[in-house]
């Protein structure tokens, strides 16, 4: 075997791939071009050459993902503290700064390492598929186990697995601009090229990974995978792969502001601090540490790593709702959202398209069951009293074996059990009509064995029809399919129940007319079938697919989702606007809305054509109204989705085919589904909805809502308990008191309030109204103004409990100093562990919310209290503390002051539900 003809590493020669013949190539490569590779060696050169993938970038270390977490301001001031302590020898001091600094780093790090598992998890889950015949039986699997021999079905919207030499096309095209910078689709062959060393861009019987089909269809026999392909051998240049990028999401970014502010602010106050407190007299190492202690209070440092946990942990829920997460920043825009345009198919229905009826010359025949098991008959009702049904195929009227014979020869859809489960490989309309036929049982294989394929003319969007012809005893055949308006004006007879041939007149045509607009009316959705007996004759694509028999109507439906018309419902209670485009008539789209409830007496449906009538202005006047689009392309998809834009909506997109992609990537959130939708659509997408079920996106709006509503939770805690650790200081600072905080019981606090309660609030179950409230606006800030004044009252609050407490204890009880900072110390952590569950709600009382419906948080508290007692009973924890011993009034003092937070803030929300009502 000469060189060019190795295979090596997952890669034969390039040389000899072109210039080969398909039939030498599968030779080479031990596959046969009909039943592609054995199972067993499939697995054999998988574990030798690898998995079908280009390296990841690696994830960042543990090491530098730990010590990326000191790299803020705030902790090297901490840090900074901590060496000034030691170097005047407060060893304890320094110890508890360095620990908490520590233990931050700690808590950050196994944040943001869960973050990282959960968006790896997330990763695996949205696997490519390819489409390979495998021992003879096409089969639907990851695109990382394709092998070299293996025997590739491609066709419009596909992304090309790996590099491959194509065996069989029609009117296929690739665009291949990633790679070979062309701009315009390749129009490909199966034909072997004779010229030597083609340019990559001229080697038209070739396709690459990573490139996209856009039209018509091929199978490819797979010549090199991974880091064999030309698109690895490109990557395998790269010497050192670059870190995988992080989004910085819009919430993050203006976080980021915010907290800049706000240290900026804290500065301020601490240098007032520590200027009035020096000229008191204060010691200048304690103001020092004091003003270090109030910039960290100040400022909720804790905040970044509870958002990022917040958006993992939400991701995550969202995909155990059917969600996936492809952008962070669509689970913010998701909480905006104003329209869903939507498709009908396989999101609003079942995507198991099922034949009802059958109508061949004048008599309509009934086909039960439903789904894709090939499970119920098909009957005629001759009569009120009679009916008679088909179980033999021996016993069926020759018109109508014709019908189905026809349907099932003019597809390129495989009805296969796998696991007691039926299920459709291809087309789920193309696996409806083979359903219907197995119903009379009429198999593919039985069929497709007494005619072979000799050409296919597929599908196009202008001509609402597709052709096959094959050879079979009878001679050569084309068999049809289409639109029956279409495929009406190219049929010149007709065939009767009786299986006779006869002219097809104007009565003829009008009462076939009217049969489909019957049909349609009632939602079905209606092909037609025709057939042409073409003996020898060779005839152009065009000429083929004229003068044609008519055969009979096939009319069958996509049953609704159960779940889809309490999804639309609730939609609609949200405030979000529903629009259904798909491309069934205008009639079949309209009652399906209705049914749904979609449709109103007021609303409108347009039709591709009467959007073609419309200006672009006409239309953003009339875009409110409308709620069903009906026969539309790419353009006019991308039109209403503009349309909405121009108005000021945040739309998401759903979309499964490759021409849904540029009204996808318009939208404010692209949504692909993760079923039916081509790699193309997914890959311009934001989201991917994985079981294509509308019920998923609005569950995803849902969550992305209670994502945003538990940030702002979780910042309006920290902030007001922050604010009231600088309020206490700076007025105790103000009106001479002594210090009623240490830098230690500063620092502790962060750390209890900061940790555990924060992510406990993250994870807060959703409000129950949350989806009886309108679109959050996208250019509203994170905190509102109303919010603001709560934080600054609450904060308020919080500080005169504390200074209350202090003054109680060292004027009123006479108490010394260290006890009254440790009443002053406790009073603070308890009150603010109590205030977070006013934060649950800035509306409802904790007690409509439910007391004990978040238990992340009753732990969170739990565990913070138990803390806290552990410091001020366990006696060697008193010299780092700094904390006395209490007696029991001090605590029955610190228990009635901790509960006044919840008591004061649950009175304010009870008069403002009380002014609501009135107003």
């Amino acid at each position: 075997m000469d060189k060019t003809s190795q295979v090596t590493n997952g890669r034969v020669n390039a040389r000899a791939w072109y210039a080969r013949s398909a039939e030498a190539l599968a030779e080479e490569l031990q596959a046969d071009l009909n039943c592609g590779v054995p199972i067993d060696a499939a697995a054999r050169r998988l574990a030798q050459d690898g998995p079908n993938e280009l390296p990841e970038a690696p994830p960042p270390s543990l090491l530098k993902l730990f010590l990326s977490q000191f790299a803020s301001l705030i902790v090297w001031v901490l840090i900074g503290a901590a060496i000034v302590s030691g170097l005047l020898e407060d060893w304890i001091d320094a110890a508890a700064i360095l620990a908490i600094v520590f233990f931050n780093g700690v808590l950050g790090f196994v944040q943001e390492f869960r973050a990282e598992r959960s968006l790896a998890a997330l990763r695996k889950m949205s696997v490519s598929l390819a489409r390979v015949i495998r021992e003879g039986a096409l089969r639907s699997i990851p695109a990382r186990e394709l092998v070299r021999g293996d025997v590739v079905v491609l066709e419009a919207g596909d992304r090309i697995p790996a590099d491959a030499r194509l065996v069989y096309t029609t009117n296929f095209q690739a665009q291949e601009a990633s790679l070979t910078g062309e701009s315009t689709p390749v129009q490909k062959q199966a034909e072997r090229l004779e010229a030597t060393d083609v340019p990559l861009a001229d080697q038209r019987n070739m396709v690459f990974m990573g490139t996209v089909a856009v039209s018509g269809k091929a199978r490819g026999l797979v010549v090199a995978t991974g880091l064999g392909t030309e698109l690895g051998r490109i990557a395998a240049l790269i010497q050192k792969a670059a870190e995988a990028e992080r989004t910085e999401t819009p919430l993050q970014r203006r976080l980021e502001q915010f907290g800049s502010t706000l240290l900026w602010l804290a500065l301020t106050v601490v240098a007032i601090v520590f200027v009035l407190g020096s000229l008191r007299g204060e010691p200048l190492v304690e103001m020092f540490l004091v003003s270090v202690s109030l910039a960290v209070a100040a400022v909720p440092e804790g905040l970044p790593a509870v958002v990022t946990i917040t958006l993992a942990l939400g991701v995550t829920r969202m995909a155990k709702r059917h969600a996936l997460i492809r952008k962070l920043p669509a689970v913010e825009t998701l909480g905006s959202a104003t329209v869903i345009c939507t498709d009908k198919t396989g999101t609003l229905t079942k995507n198991e398209m099922t034949v009802t009826k059958l109508v061949v010359g004048s008599e309509t025949f009934e086909v039960t069951g439903e789904g894709y098991e090939p499970v119920g008959h098909i009957r005629e009702t001759l009569n009120v009293k009679r009916e008679t049904t088909f179980e033999d195929p021996s016993r069926l009227p020759s018109g109508l074996r014709q019908l189905l014979e026809a349907a099932v020869l003019c597809n390129g859809a495989t009805l296969q059990q796998e696991n007691g489960t039926w299920r459709i490989i291809g087309d789920p309309t193309e696996g409806a009509l083979l359903v219907a036929a197995a119903k009379a049982g009429l198999t593919k294989a039985e069929l497709e064995g007494q005619g072979s394929l000799e050409r296919e003319i597929p599908f196009d969007a202008e001509r609402k029809m597709m052709t096959i012809v094959r050879r079979t005893e009878q001679g050569r055949q084309a068999y049809s399919k289409g639109a029956p308006d279409v495929l009406l004006t190219r049929c010149a007879a007709r065939i009767t129940r009786e299986g006779r041939t006869e002219a097809l007149d104007e009565t003829h045509r009008q009462q076939i007319s009217d049969a489909n607009a019957s049909l349609a009316q009632h939602a079905l959705r209606v092909l037609g079938v025709a057939y042409r007996p073409l003996g020898s004759q060779v005839l152009a694509d065009e000429d083929v697919e004229r003068d044609l028999i008519f055969l009979g109507l096939l009319a069958m439906k996509d049953p609704l989702r159960s779940e889809a018309t309490e999804a639309v419902r609730l939609c609609r209670q949200a405030g979000i606007r529903t629009a259904m485009i798909t491309g069934d008539h205008k009639e079949t789209a309209v009652a399906i809305a209705r049914e749904l409830g979609l449709q109103r007496n007021d609303d409108m449906a347009l039709s591709g054509a009467e959007l073609d009538g419309l200006t672009d202005e006409q239309l953003m006047q009339q875009v409110e109204r409308v709620t069903v689009y009906a026969r539309v392309s790419a353009e006019h998809k991308l039109r209403v989705v503009q349309a909405w834009k121009r108005n000021g909506a945040i739309v998401a997109m759903t979309g499964d085919g490759v021409n849904d992609a540029p009204a996808i990537k318009a939208s404010d959130i692209g949504v692909a589904m993760g079923l039916a939708g081509t790699d193309v659509t997914k890959e311009a997408s934001d989201m991917v909805v994985t079981d294509d079920n509308f019920a998923s996106i609005a569950a995803a709006v849902e969550e992305g809502r209670g994502i945003f509503d538990n940030i702002r939770k979780t910042v309006h805690f920290l902030l007001s308990c922050n604010m009231s650790e600088v309020l206490v200081m700076l007025f105790a600072t103000l009106f001479g008191l002594p210090l009623p905080l240490l830098p230690i019981h500063i620092l502790w606090m962060n750390l209890v309030t900061d940790g555990f309660p924060a992510l406990a609030l993250a994870v807060d179950p959703k409000a129950p109204d949350l989806m009886q409230q309108p679109p959050r606006k996208t250019e509203a800030r994170l905190l509102e103004s109303g919010r603001l004044w709560a934080i600054a009252g609450e904060g308020l609050l919080l500080a005169v409990i504390a200074l209350s407490a202090f003054s109680l204890s060292l004027f009123i009880w006479q108490q010394p100093i260290d006890q009254a900072r440790t009443v002053t110390f406790t009073v603070m952590v308890a009150a603010q562990l109590v205030h977070a569950f006013n934060c649950r709600s800035d509306r409802w009382s904790l007690f409509h919310v439910g007391v004990t419906s978040n238990r992340a948080l009753l732990w969170a508290v739990g565990v913070s209290v138990a803390l806290q007692v552990g410091i001020l009973t366990i006696p060697f924890m008193e010299p780092i503390f700094k904390v006395s011993p209490l007696p029991i009034e001090d605590w029955e003092l610190m228990a009635a002051m901790a509960l006044l937070p919840l008591v004061i803030v649950e009175a304010v929300k009870w008069l403002g539900r009380r002014r609501g009502v009135k107003g």
